[in-house]
């Protein structure tokens, strides 16, 4: 059995999802998802999501652009797995690639080679080929681009 939801006012629930989306940028799914908390009509669940819009709580460019900084610069993920994760929050293809300028080349590279490096260095008792291919599988399932960790070895 479901536990009951909390009925709130309409304007509660508008100053809820205003806060929500203050704390830190959202797309529309997180905000949809949040909504579900909340017993609503679809009229007032619309209206709550133009006005987030039109007063710029909720900005899908502004959540992609700080989602890849994120994700790149503090957890040090590829920009496969970053496409990935954003596609699953319902965020278009041609938005996510406007928006991958937030990470810079040079840093994009120099990222892979610490990864790479660090990873490496922590491989014990392996042959040289093992300790690559293992590493260069680290970095894959990091969401880095097969190119760009050739790139960064041969260099």
């Amino acid at each position: 059995m479901q536990p009951e939801k909390k009925l709130f006012t309409f304007d509660e629930i508008k100053q809820k999802l205003v806060n929500y989306c203050v704390y830190q940028d959202r797309c529309h799914a997180e905000v949809e998802q949040k909504m579900r908390e909340f017993v609503l009509i679809p009229e007032a669940k619309e209206e709550i999501i133009l006005y987030l819009l039109k007063e710029n709580y909720l900005n899908e460019e502004r959540f992609t652009r700080s989602y890849i900084r994120g994700k790149f610069y503090i957890k040090n993920w590829g920009k496969t797995k970053i496409k990935i994760h954003l596609k699953q929050k319902g965020i278009t293809e041609k938005l996510i690639t406007k928006c991958f300028d937030e990470i810079d080349n040079g840093d994009y590279l120099s990222i892979i080679k610490k990864i790479y490096e660090n990873y490496f260095s922590k491989q014990k008792g392996l042959r040289e080929y093992h300790k690559k291919s293992k590493t260069i599988k680290y970095l894959l399932s990091r969401g880095f681009e097969y190119e760009n960790i050739l790139q960064v070895i041969e260099n």
